[in-house]
């Protein structure tokens, strides 16, 4: 990677130019360059959410993917054939593209100096955390990890190693979903006056009316593999992702051994921006206090209905609940600011989704939406997700989404779904990143890996972290 680095610096006229990175990529720097010469990209996990983050990244000059990596050999295929037509569109009548189904022989790669990890979120930490102590820059779907206990020891492994951590929570980003900045920024600017409530609405989870059965597992898929430090248990394509559908929802978001439900889901998306308008990027709540209904008797798992008070420094009150509309709306003593992607909906039986029409950033008076003097608080540039990630792996600096701070965000949305669990009021502190005078509670940051050489853990301790 050093090389590389060296020539793209160089190419760049050294560290003045990185005041100037947006307008320098704009452009097709690298269109007659040797492709090595780019950063070399591999993708981990080629499912609907992996696919459109390897497409992002294929979208950029600067990139090269080069790899791709999946325990669903219809997958990869998949991932390699886009990737081939990609380039030859290019102009390119001979594309390479290795496919591994181990991550581990993809990092012990050299050439491979970046991954996209977009996994399920049970593999998230220990993909990502592999990757890192290899010496590998990552982008890693969100939520950043399954657990707290993870989300601790990726952060740990990224510092250590000095790589470039990018999360996928796109909305710190200028594009497609704009309507967050601008809230977000008119918040910390005082637009809102005092800041008092943030009303947050993530999206509702249903059962999916199916009761748990085994099936025979795909001859495509290695199951026993996929589940990694996930409980033994059967395999059902309901709760894995569907064999015949590379777009279709997987059901490993709804199935809680894999992933945490909305808490974590599109929880991972919006307490980041209510962390970032709060100023608490590196803090936390104080106080948590959940209630939700699980499913029962059900292929799914998660908790559906849910609705969730956390008490932040400054007396700022986070409150989720499944009836609120889809987005965080910021109320203040002088007003509110109310954002959110449009029309998108979070699953199909989100009845609370914004409609069509109804516009993605609206304001209690449209005055607190006006246009923000030259001495504002602005957040850093960023104008596509991907390219930032990039360019910051070429500047050797911290991403828009960093992982100290995406960790934070998973850990308050894994502290709610912990207080749903237990069904009682929690007291969190943000500094020791753990629940006070609650052993049960602080049990749940995290769990024990099905074999241990799923132990993330044992993973650093072989590294000397």
């Amino acid at each position: 990677m050093n090389h590389r680095r060296h020539f793209l610096k160089t190419t760049l006229g050294g560290t003045a130019g990185w005041i100037v990175l947006p307008n320098i990529f704009s452009g097709s720097l690298f269109a007659a360059d040797s492709p090595n010469k780019r950063i070399q990209v591999a993708q981990i996990g080629c499912g609907r959410m992996g696919l459109g983050d390897m497409e992002g990244v294929l979208s950029e000059k600067i990139a090269r993917v080069v790899a791709v990596c999946d325990l669903n050999t219809k997958r990869s295929a998949e991932a390699k054939r886009r990737i081939t037509e990609h380039y030859q569109k290019s102009g390119e009548s001979a594309v390479e593209v290795k496919v591994y189904e181990d991550y581990r022989e993809l990092l012990a790669n050299p050439e491979i100096d970046a991954v996209v990890v977009s996994t399920p979120d049970h593999w998230h930490g220990l993909v990502a955390t592999t990757a890192a102590l290899a010496g590998k820059h990552v982008y890693c779907q969100k939520p950043l990890t399954y657990n707290i206990a993870e989300s601790i020891a990726l952060r740990t492994a990224v510092r250590a190693k000095k790589i470039i951590l990018q999360t996928g929570s796109q909305q710190r980003s200028e594009g497609p979903f704009p309507a967050f900045r601008a809230a977000s920024e008119a918040v910390v600017n005082g637009r809102v006056g005092k800041l008092k409530t943030i009303r947050i609405g993530v999206g509702l989870d249903k059962p999916s009316g199916k009761h748990p059965a085994a099936m025979p597992v795909p001859p495509n898929l290695n199951f026993d593999r996929w589940l990694g430090p996930a409980p033994q248990q059967d395999y059902m394509e309901g709760r894995v992702h569907p064999q015949n559908s590379f777009s279709d929802r997987p059901g490993w978001i709804t199935t809680e051994d894999f992933g945490l439900g909305m808490i974590t889901n599109w929880g991972a998306h919006h307490i980041d921006i209510a962390h970032w308008a709060m100023g608490q990027q590196l803090g936390g709540p104080i106080t948590i206090d959940s209630k939700a209904e699980f499913m029962k008797d059900d292929v799914w798992t998660v908790h559906s209905t849910y609705h969730v008070e956390m008490l932040y420094p400054n007396d700022v009150q986070v409150i989720m609940d499944n009836k609120f509309e889809t987005g965080l709306k910021f109320e203040g003593d002088e007003g509110w600011v109310f954002c959110t992607r449009g029309a998108e909906k979070v699953t199909a039986s989100d009845a609370n989704a914004p409609v069509n029409g109804i516009l993605p950033l609206r304001a209690s008076d449209p005055k607190l939406l006006s246009p923000l003097g030259s001495d504002a608080k602005r957040w850093p540039a960023s104008a596509n997700h991907y390219r930032n990630w990039l360019e910051s792996i070429i500047a050797n600096k911290d991403p828009i989404a960093p992982v100290d701070q995406a960790a934070r965000s998973l850990q308050a949305c894994a502290a709610a779904w912990i207080g749903m669990k237990l069904g009682r009021k929690l007291t969190w502190d943000a500094t020791k990143e753990a629940f006070t005078g609650d052993d049960e509670a602080n049990a749940l940051r995290s769990r024990t890996p099905r074999h241990a050489e799923y132990d993330i853990q044992a993973l650093l301790k072989s590294a000397g972290i």
